[in-house]
């Protein structure tokens, strides 16, 4: 293979990876889906990405196990002790009970129905324990599931893929260990070794980060970079003490800096997001791209029912245990014992395993990899087509929701909340103001009163059905932060705020100050659209009307009842999609759609016969 063969399937590699789940946002399909099937494609298919002569299996597998060790640090550090506040009961049962539980059942069933040996059927079960931040993440920002589910599946699947690999690496080692003794004692040093390496390692490198942090040893612009270093050293550095300790130190170091209270890590955590999703999206590409066609040959109906089995029996009675006496609702709990997809963890264990049973002469090693891809598929296909479907009908989430953060509850924002929510839009209005955050309760509104830009934010508000935010507030300064705070939640696309005032300085009318584009989101309503002038509207007696147009009265009819200046602000479309108007766009208007605008009535009470009938008759005419 020539080098210029060698850059394109690496850039094929990125190509599919990244480009998979860009496409499978666009279709609102669970990314992981598409991310195999190109990849089994691109290898076994095609033959055209062959993962061990561009890597080697040393070369892949390490790289393998550092990426994952990124990728747990980015998930512990979206993870917050209150979100689990109550229920931490739960997670802890569920790491190990669920661990044992799948343990023991896939290891009989291995053992007694696929005929494997008991030293491999342990192996495959250790494997199997674990789901990971990979899949899990993923399909739950596709889900979107409400309650505690949420934070419940993240805290598993983030603590769970180092609990697996220590065991795995434990089971290998007590297999060729001579004697129960010898292995007992082996097991033991290993997981004190686990616990001082991973454990250790991951304190001291959240510590010392925070440190050079709070005392600015480390310039803004080296601060990510630094922190993936030291989160790259402190896996080596658990690895080499204790093999696969470094996951440990990676998740435990991740979790350390998200709890703490002295410095923000709020701009390393949107690093590592995007790091995230690259390295995600590769190793997908990658790993099922390794895979075989004749290794997919060898899978039975056999193979299948064992995929069942752990679907069917092993997770549900994993949950049922663990969620005993706990405070979770039967459809919290029904959603937990349907949701347990294996990922990228999964596979690097198995592929390292296989390789060292391999080297030992160990017999049916080879059927580790295949069954361990035959779960993940398996799952990840099961859990991504029913997981919608399933939280759907267990009333725990949306099929597609449209709701809508307000910063700023002042009285007219209390109209346009009050306007959405009448067109079974959900809406929160957030003010630092508790005057207006009372008026906005005693008028039925869903109202907090906070600081946007508090730490917290997010996790003191509901934000289960809402996808965009309006900053509303007088000060176009506080409406830019707001903007910058909440595009790290919902996405730069749909950040919305008011037209900042144009100031003119030095008595020069083309010496203009305003907001930089980068700082602000997208401007709502249109560029004329300032606070004051919708203030001084108001202030006139214009209101916020809800018109539903049709084909006896379409826009053209309601221009001309209410006149060229009506202010189109919102769009609702018959299947109850929000549309946003804004500078950059202005959806079009059709029959059967509903029209949220700011309008004068007492203009419209005068002209309405006589204008709407002009504009009909000239139509007619025409």
């Amino acid at each position: 293979m020539t080098a210029e063969e060698i850059v394109l399937r690496l850039a094929a590699v990125v190509l599919l990876g990244v480009g998979a789940q860009w496409i499978a946002s666009r279709l609102r399909l669970p990314s992981i889906l598409l991310l195999l099937a190109l990849g089994l494609i691109a290898g076994a298919g095609t033959g055209f990405i062959e993962p061990e002569k561009l890597f080697g299996d040393d070369l892949l597998i390490s790289a393998v196990s550092l990426s994952v060790a990124v990728i747990l640090f980015e998930g512990g550090l979206g993870l917050r002790v209150a979100e689990v506040r109550g229920v931490g009961r739960v997670v802890r049962n569920l790491i190990i009970v669920g661990t044992a539980v799948t343990l023991l059942v896939a290891t009989v069933f291995a053992y007694f129905v696929l005929d494997l040996s008991l030293s491999l059927s342990l192996l495959l079960g250790a494997v199997l324990v674990v789901t990971g931040p990979t899949v899990v993440i993923p399909l739950l920002d596709h889900i979107r599931p409400t309650g505690q589910t949420k934070a419940l599946l993240r805290w598993e699947a983030i603590i769970i893929d180092p609990i697996g690999a220590v065991l795995a690496v434990l089971l290998f080692q007590a297999i060729f260990a001579e004697g129960v003794e010898e292995a007992t004692l082996q097991a033991t040093q290993a997981v004190l070794m686990t616990l001082v390496a991973g454990g250790g390692i991951g304190l001291l490198a959240a510590g010392a980060m925070v440190i050079l942090l709070q005392r600015y040893w480390i310039p803004d612009e080296l601060q990510n970079p630094v922190m993936l270093m030291a989160v790259l050293a402190a896996t080596a550095s658990a690895n080499w003490i204790q093999a696969e300790s470094g996951l440990l130190a990676a998740t435990v170091m991740g979790i350390a800096l998200a709890n703490q209270r002295t410095v923000s890590v709020r701009h390393i955590l949107e690093f590592k997001e995007s790091l995230r999703v690259l390295l995600i999206g590769t190793l997908f590409i990658v790993l099922a791209a390794r895979l075989e066609v004749d290794d997919l040959k060898t899978i039975d109906l056999l193979d299948a029912a064992f995929l069942a089995t752990l679907i069917i029996v092993a997770r549900p009675l994993a949950v049922a245990i663990s969620t005993l006496r706990s405070s979770l609702s039967w459809q919290e709990r029904t959603f937990l014992a349907l949701m347990a997809p294996r990922g990228i963890v999964a596979v690097s264990l198995a592929s390292i395993l296989a390789l060292r049973l391999a080297d030992e002469g160990f017999a049916d090693a080879e059927r580790l990899v295949p069954l361990t891809f035959l779960v993940v598929i398996g799952t990840i296909a099961f859990y991504g087509v029913a997981g919608p479907y399933i939280a759907r009908a267990l009333s725990l989430a949306r099929p597609n929701p449209q709701g809508v953060l307000i910063v700023g509850a002042h009285p007219w924002a209390r109209e346009l909340a009050a306007a959405l929510q009448a067109n079974e839009i959900t809406t929160v209005l957030i003010d630092s103001n508790r005057a207006n955050v009372h008026d906005a309760k005693l008028a039925g509104l869903h109202a907090h009163y906070a600081n946007v830009l508090s730490e917290d934010v997010e996790h003191e508000l509901d934000l289960d059905d809402i996808v965009r935010m309006l900053a509303v507030t007088l000060n176009d300064e506080v409406n830019a932060l707001a903007a910058q705070r909440f595009a790290e939640i919902f996405d730069r696309q749909h950040v919305y705020q008011m037209a900042p005032k144009v100031e003119v300085v030095h008595e020069d009318p083309d010496d203009r100050q305003t907001i930089p584009r980068h700082l602000r989101g997208r401007i709502l309503f249109g560029a004329r659209a300032t606070h004051d002038y919708v203030s001084e509207r108001v202030a006139d007696g214009a209101v916020v009307k809800s018109t539903t147009l049709s084909e006896e009265f379409d826009y053209e009819d309601f221009v001309a009842m209410y006149g060229e200046d009506a202010l189109r602000l919102f769009i609702v479309t018959e299947a109850g999609e929000l549309n946003v108007v804004s500078a950059d766009a202005t959806p079009t208007v059709k029959a059967g759609q509903t029209l949220i605008s700011l309008v004068d009535p007492a203009k419209a009470e005068g002209e309405r016969p006589a204008a709407v009938a002009a504009a009909k008759s000239e139509r007619d005419g025409q």
